[in-house]
């Protein structure tokens, strides 16, 4: 974070490009243009961009009343504001020269390029732009130079021959560019996949998060990566299966066909409250299932599991059992925790958002909860060691 004294010198360098002023945070769409733009850090300054909010552009103060409303607003942007991947920020209230404001602090992203709305939004003196072609390109080699997260890591011997194209080509990518960037874009399908860190840097050999987004056969070069259903007819491993099914390829036919199985294996019971009047509440919640298998596939671990996720559908529960603890700043004792998230698989994660399998990072467990209240389920339960995670939902009775 930057020091009390570099705060003071932005706040008073009118001229600096490392700083964007707004009066109020009403302006959501142009404050979340200067996170990307800060995130991507064209200039190269290897320093924060400032967001001020509560000063006027010539930077008189605009005396408004900053308070919790306010910077959860801001800080919100990060994860509900389509900007990707996630810019790493911070959002304090802060007093300079008698003014109160608030502070948005976005840090260089260590994988650039960064998108908001489909865009690569930057910042260069005085200049506010969409990323040229040469540009975008700059901002990929900054990349290569930095320690990358296991699924932007190249897989060999897989190539351009193991991907579905055609999928990327007419699913992701009208999800992921704005239309006006696509109809201008002259880029080879290979510079499309590698700006989105779904190619490596020698523009032929898939990733990880490629191999998994839109691999042919993803388990061949993963072994884990697909999903295991048992629905058992008793309380018990080992008790008679009703129906058992592995769901492999890309994430998207995988997702989609899951949600078909969950939602027929559902059960609905009718009360007849009245001559005129009837209720019909599931026994489990759809969008809590949901929820919980998509988080178990954004953050399982890819590197070292060959195991799959798996579903096991009990007479009176569901297990979901994702391979690989809690990552980075969570910890056992915090998992699923509101507000404790980290992700170890950051392009995996941008690619379930840009297909619309998650609206908002962060909150999965605490919908998945609140949904299991609101149909009068029991408490979601959570078993969390170093090396595996598996949640509980108990049925409704």
């Amino acid at each position: 974070m930057l020091t009390d004294q570099e705060l003071q010198e932005l706040f008073n360098d009118i001229e600096s490009d490392r700083v964007e002023r707004k009066k109020t945070e009403a302006d959501g769409k142009k404050i979340r243009d200067a996170i990307c733009a800060f995130a991507n850090d064209m200039p190269g300054h290897g320093k924060p961009g400032v967001v001020f909010v509560g000063v006027n552009d010539d930077g008189t103060c605009a005396n408004k009343d900053i308070d919790d409303k306010m910077l959860t607003t801001l800080a919100d942007m990060r994860s509900n504001g389509n900007i990707l991947p996630l810019p790493l920020l911070t959002v304090q209230k802060r007093t300079i020269n008698g003014c109160t404001i608030a502070v948005v602090e976005v840090s260089p992203s260590d994988y650039p390029p960064v998108r908001y709305d489909g865009r690569i939004r930057i910042r260069v003196g005085p200049r506010r732009a969409v990323a040229s072609q040469q540009e975008e390109e700059i901002l990929n080699e900054r990349r290569r130079a930095r320690h990358l997260p296991w699924d932007m890591q190249p897989i060999r011997p897989a190539s351009l021959q193991d991907l579905h194209l055609d999928l990327f080509r007419s699913e992701y990518l009208p999800s992921a560019i704005a239309p006006e960037i696509l109809e201008q874009n002259g880029r080879t399908i290979e510079q499309q996949l590698r700006t989105m860190r779904f190619l490596g840097e020698d523009h032929v050999t898939p990733t990880v998060a490629g191999i998994l987004a839109f691999g042919k056969s993803p388990d061949d070069y993963l072994p884990g990566a697909y999903i295991q259903f048992v629905r058992i007819e008793g309380t018990e491993l080992g008790e008679p299966i009703a129906d058992q099914k592995d769901f492999h390829g890309p994430l998207s036919r995988v997702i989609a066909e899951l949600d078909v199985l969950l939602k027929a294996n559902i059960r609905i019971a009718t009360d007849i409250v009245s001559q005129s009047t009837e209720t019909r509440t599931p026994d489990y919640p759809l969008g809590a299932l949901q929820q919980l298998v998509r988080n178990a596939i954004m953050h399982r671990n890819y590197e070292s599991s060959n195991a799959p996720v798996r579903i096991y559908w009990f007479a009176d529960r569901i297990e979901i059992h994702n391979p690989g603890g809690p990552y980075g700043t969570v910890t056992v004792e915090t998992f699923g925790r509101p507000g404790v998230t980290d992700y170890r698989n950051p392009t995996v994660a941008e690619a379930m958002k840009t297909l619309g399998y998650v609206q908002r990072f962060g909150v999965g467990i605490a919908t998945a909860r609140r949904e299991l209240k609101e149909n009068g389920n029991p408490e979601l339960e959570i078993i969390a060691d170093p090396n595996h995670i598996a949640v509980v939902l108990r049925k409704k009775q």
